[in-house]
């Protein structure tokens, strides 16, 4: 009985180590080729697509991550994709950890690629060839891949909703400076050409032969040249973990014609600009990016400072300090919605230019607003003046907090005085609604209207107060129905005397001053102090005084129409011989406004003395006579209203 027991326990022993020993015999006469088939079917099973090996397969075992080595692979596209093929190459080399397969997970720590195509396409529904489920949209049924080695090859991606179409050309090369001690290293040499999110792109760069996804720890060199549409970029340095970029040290440069094209790439807002240029470092660690000590252009201004994205909280938050040496005002015209006049469109031969707005009418995009928050602060040392003399220096601090625009301080040196400005902008509303209180100290006004202001005149202090509240897509709607005052008032200074005997049509005396040359006189005060109600600005007081002329002023100003209808009427202090006395009417627009005199009253005027003077030449001078003394001073109240008509301005 114990010896028959021996014996079977015998035969079992030598029945296993047999088999190892057939299976490592068979393997050596006839190779791994026979798990090809199984290998294919498996696959089949799994994903519905098919696996094909068509060379030989050959399996290099290590512990706890064998090898695997095949020859002429290709797997196919689910039967939606463009192309057949999701991937065929000349060779496959595969690693399989073997500890995460014993708990049923397929991953590979390493793969190699020799001459590979291919083709990744994305459709709707959320459907990825990529993906290895059934359906193609579970993002959690794939291999993960440590670390892929491409030896030559091309990656096709296909994304039609983005508009996208890119085709990657791949190459290896020996690079002998790349390593210490001058030995040579494998490098990747790329370059890229298509369409992407319905931009042409052409980019080429270097990097690592190791295309490291998920390493946290080995910075993977990049270096990379991009134009996208009329963006250039250009990137040097290490990024860590390609698939989650863990970390990112990047020396870069960009250029463009408007920062705004960038918002379909970053995914948050950026303000219009235009042409602009800059370099920096960019640099990214947990939820913190940073583009720090930058320097670059836009338009004729110049920027420089650091910038850091937060995307911890709900929304990023953007934050940075700003300095420009020289800053061009307009530059920012397209940020508030203000256009900028192409060339190329003024070239255009017979090209029709619709009506001219002053004020900015291009819509705010506040659905971008939402896209993060901001507190960035920007100091300007130097405002060019082109064509707003006055301007000096800039500080401001722009925040933004769930759509809410707030730009406090805003302060501008303005002709040798101060803007102080609080402006709020509300994209939660719609419309838009908008703010702004502003008040103006020490501004001299023949900074601001050099020619206006004779030579040796010094038209005081100007002092004002505005504060407005409006609703609309833009500056300009919101103006438009804009309601609140404008009071502006300037003292104690010196103006032209020909200029205000102009005003009054002294021809005598403004015959004598051409002659003898200008002289000035004292400006008691100039005040315009405006009601605005639904857009319209009415005068409550409209006035300058001097000792020789005192002008009253009575009108409206539109600012949806962008038009203008005031009526001035000089009031003579002094007695003038030969005085013609009309009234002064400023209209029309904006853009084009117009000063007139009321001709039916000189006529008049003119045809009395000519009848007058037929009778005796001395009586000609009576209707020409202007005996003063005007009114009392508006410096202290409100001046009496003119008593003239003001004629209707037709729009």
């Amino acid at each position: 009985m114990s010896s028959s027991i021996h014996r079977g326990l015998a035969a079992a022993a030598l029945t296993l180590l047999a088999l190892p020993a057939l299976a490592v015999l068979c393997i050596a006469v006839f190779g791994w080729n026979w798990a090809r088939s199984p290998l294919q079917a498996l696959a089949l099973r799994a994903t519905g697509r098919e696996l094909r090996i068509g060379g030989d397969l050959q399996l290099d075992l290590h512990w706890p991550a064998p090898r695997v080595h095949a020859r002429d692979v290709s797997f196919a596209n689910p039967s939606w994709a463009a192309a057949p093929q999701m991937l065929s190459a000349d060779a496959v080399e595969v690693t399989v950890d073997l500890r995460r397969l014993v708990t049923g997970q397929l991953a590979f720590p390493q793969v190699r690629l020799t001459q590979a195509r291919i083709f990744l396409e994305q459709a709707s529904g959320g459907r990825k060839t990529w993906l290895l489920d059934r359906a193609q949209t579970d993002e959690g049924v794939r291999i993960p891949i440590g670390q892929l080695l491409l030896d030559r090859g091309e990656v096709h991606y296909v994304f039609s909703a983005q508009h996208t179409d890119v085709q990657v050309s791949l190459s290896t090369f020996e690079s002998a400076a790349a390593s210490p001690g001058g030995l040579s290293e494998s490098r990747l040499a790329f370059g890229a050409q298509g369409v992407f999110r319905g931009a042409i792109l052409h980019a080429e760069g270097t990097g690592g032969a190791i295309v490291s996804w998920r390493d946290e720890s080995i910075p993977y060199p990049l270096r990379l040249s991009a134009t996208l549409g009329r963006t250039h970029v250009g990137a040097a340095g290490t990024v860590t973990s390609l698939l989650h970029f863990t970390a990112v040290d990047l020396e870069l440069n960009v250029q463009g014609d408007n920062l705004a094209s960038l918002v379909p790439l970053v995914g948050i807002a950026l303000p219009s600009t235009p042409a602009y240029s800059g370099s920096g470092r960019l640099l990214h660690t947990g939820s913190i990016w940073r583009y720090e000590s930058f320097a670059g252009r836009f338009g004729q201004s110049d920027l420089a400072g650091s910038l850091q994205l937060n995307t911890e909280g709900a929304r990023p938050l953007l934050g940075g300090a700003l300095v420009s040496r020289r800053l061009d005002p307009a530059d920012l015209a397209p940020s508030i919605g203000a256009r900028v006049p192409s060339p190329a469109a003024g070239a255009m031969a017979g090209a029709v230019e619709p009506p001219r707005r002053v004020l900015p009418d291009l819509p705010f995009d506040t659905l971008r607003w939402g896209t993060l928050d901001a507190d960035v602060t920007l100091r300007a040392q130097t405002l060019l003046r082109g064509r707003m003399p006055g301007l000096e220096n800039l500080q401001l601090r722009l925040r933004l907090q769930n759509r809410l625009l707030t730009l406090d301080p805003l302060d501008l040196g303005l002709a040798g005085g101060m803007l102080k400005a609080r402006v709020t902008l509300d994209g939660r509303a719609d419309p838009l609604q908008g703010s702004v209180k502003a008040s103006l100290r020490g501004l001299h006004p023949g900074q601001l209207l050099p020619r206006w202001v004779s030579s040796g005149a010094a038209p005081g202090h100007l002092d004002g107060d505005v504060e407005l509240s409006g609703r609309g897509p833009s500056v300009g709607r919101m103006l438009a129905s804009a309601n609140g005052r404008v009071r502006l008032v300037a003292r104690n200074g010196r103006i032209s005397r020909l200029l205000m005997e102009k005003a009054g049509l002294h021809l005598l005396e403004i015959l004598r001053l051409l002659l003898g040359g200008d002289r000035t006189i004292s400006l008691r005060c100039a005040v315009a102090d405006f009601d605005v109600a639904n857009g319209v600005m009415r005068a409550r007081t409209l006035a300058l005084d001097t000792p020789v002329t005192t002008l009253i002023g009575s009108g409206r100003i539109d600012l949806a129409r962008e038009t203008l209808d005031l009526a001035i009427v000089p009031r003579t202090r002094e007695v003038s011989v030969v005085a013609l006395r009309s009234p002064i009417y400023i209209s029309g627009s904006f853009e084009h406004p117009a000063v007139t005199l009321d001709k039916g009253r000189i006529a008049a005027r003119g045809a009395g003395a000519l009848a007058l003077g037929v009778l005796n030449p001395m009586l000609a001078l009576i209707p020409l006579v202007d005996p003063g003394p005007g009114v009392s001073s508006p410096c202290g109240g409100t001046p009496p209203e003119p008593r003239v008509a003001t004629p209707s301005i037709r729009h």
